[in-house]
């Protein structure tokens, strides 16, 4: 008995150690690119880095001082993008959610759930080129624009909030919706008022997940928001994006717009954790709340 007692204590132990040497592999790879961002771009973070324009090409030669520049207008295109595709993609990816958990058993919910795990494992850049083609097709005049970038993403977000969201709405208790309706309460009442207010918590990370991806996604918009050095100039003209940025900086070849670019990754990883770590501190908060603690 104790031999048996004193296999499973190792057996305990060396899982623990297992799972604690994962982590730590799995966070190399992160601090890793935080350090080389760090040690690149980190001496020209400023206060004028998130509102200057972006410099002119340079590299510095026979005493040339390059100037910095900012990345202002890749900032502020990257919020208006994100901003614009969740107002897209939140709502359709919620209402085919609900009706993919409510209505599970029948032919458009299963479809649904088929079609938004097909499209979750689709590869990003996909995404940009159907957007590209329809508006190539349809509507040439704004083929390169915030509109086709801000679709671009929300073709990306749609099927991650659906997924998310449909498996919060599973969690809920079926006993909640049956004794709701026992009181006679209207379907959709039970579903909206008393599901989804009870999986609120697990639906916003669900809508976080898809905003941090979306948020770091270059490929779908060299064929859509194209870039801009002018900031935002209206829905349908290029617009400037962070990721967008970092990926035509880095492979320039300009010192300056190369060191501009790690400062944009550097930045773009600090306001992805922020943002995350401000999230589900306002979700945690959220849920003590609704348990009445």
């Amino acid at each position: 008995m104790m031999a048996r007692h004193l296999r499973r204590k190792l057996w305990s132990h060396a899982l623990t150690a297992l799972m604690g040497l994962c982590v730590i592999v799995v966070l190399i790879p992160f601090a890793s690119i935080v350090y080389e961002a760090a040690s690149i771009g980190g001496p020209v973070l400023s206060p004028t880095l998130f509102t200057a324009g972006l410099p002119a090409p340079c590299s510095p030669v026979n005493g040339v001082v390059c100037p910095v520049g900012g990345i202002g207008p890749a900032l502020q295109g990257t919020l208006i993008l994100i901003g614009l595709a969740a107002l897209i993609s939140v709502p359709i990816g919620l209402a085919a959610a609900i009706v993919a958990s409510e209505y599970r058993g029948r032919f458009l919910g299963l479809a649904i759930s088929f079609v938004a795990d097909v499209l979750t494992g689709l590869p990003s850049i996909i995404a940009g080129v159907f957007i590209y083609a329809y508006f190539v097709i349809y509507y040439p005049s704004i083929v390169y624009s915030t509109i086709t970038g801000a679709l671009a993403l929300s073709v990306i977000m749609i099927p991650i909030v659906t997924r998310t969201t449909e498996v919060a709405l599973r969690t809920v208790p079926q006993e909640l919706r049956e004794a709701a309706l026992a009181l006679g309460i209207p379907k959709w009442r039970t579903t909206l008022q008393i599901v989804v207010a009870t999986a609120l918590p697990a639906i916003l990370t669900g809508i976080l997940l898809a905003v941090m991806r979306a948020s770091g996604e270059a490929a779908p918009l060299l064929f859509t928001a194209f870039g801009s050095r002018l900031g935002f100039t209206g829905l349908t003209n290029p617009i400037e994006a962070l990721p967008l940025m970092i990926y035509n900086f880095a492979e320039s070849g300009w010192h300056n717009w190369i060191q501009l670019a790690w400062a944009g990754a550097l930045v773009l990883i600090l306001l992805i954790l922020v943002t995350s770590l401000l999230s589900r501190w306002t979700i945690q908060r959220m849920v003590r709340r609704m348990r009445g603690g």
